[in-house]
């Protein structure tokens, strides 16, 4: 795990900081679908999992700019960058109707990371530990993939004052809007490192990312 440290003097966003870590603390969230249509299709061709390709496509995005991983190390009062964050992901067991955490490295090799976060996977359902939260994983975001509900919003609710400021991503099972494949995705970015527009660029980056990744291969 490595980082950079910020000068929160000279940081572009530091009179926004300055705001949301003190006067008015706050995060915002966003839900958007998405037409995941061909990418769909795409892994269906390949005999590929949607799941993991989305969390390839996903972790690619929020590590493409400095705004998605940022950290608040509160012991030392200091605004820091990792050089990657890694996604945290669930399995559910059907049995305890609870979820264990999977740790999986991000790397930008796809088939590298694809056959990782299978291998993750498979550990992870095969395991009779209780689920454990390890906290020596500051520098990963928290993916949760929904498939029971095709939703229209949701909102993941913090402490009140708490600086927490890796990304919490979520998205659902999609369903047939007007012929195409459309999933509800949502993003919790603190308001502090991230604004609106921060936050409404993850999709824009998400939809960008699914046609490169369906064209390249």
């Amino acid at each position: 795990m490595n980082y950079k440290i910020i000068d929160k003097s000279t940081y572009y966003r530091k009179d926004i900081y300055r705001r949301f870590t003190e006067d008015c603390k706050c995060s915002v969230s966003m839900t958007a679908r998405l037409d995941v249509t061909d990418f769909a299709e795409y892994s269906q061709k390949t005999d590929t999992k949607f799941y993991i390709n989305f969390l390839y496509i996903f972790s690619k995005v929020l590590n493409s700019r400095d705004d998605y991983k940022m950290d608040y190390l509160y012991k030392t009062d200091e605004l820091v960058c990792y050089d990657v964050i890694n996604p945290t992901h669930y399995v559910f067991r059907d049995q305890t109707e609870t979820c264990t955490p999977v740790y999986s490295e991000y790397c930008e090799d796809y088939e590298a990371f694809y056959k990782n976060v299978l291998n993750d996977i498979e550990k992870a359902k095969q395991s009779n530990e209780p689920a454990v939260f390890d906290e020596s994983h500051p520098n990963w975001f928290d993916a949760s993939y929904i498939p029971w509900v095709s939703y229209d919003s949701l909102h993941t609710e913090l402490p009140d004052g708490y600086l927490y400021f890796p990304p919490i991503v979520h998205w659902g099972k999609y369903r047939e809007e007007n012929g195409r494949l459309m999933m509800p995705v949502t993003v919790r970015l603190n308001h502090a490192i991230a604004d609106g527009y921060l936050v409404a660029k993850v999709f824009d980056l998400l939809g960008k990312e699914m046609e490169k990744f369906i064209n390249n291969k």
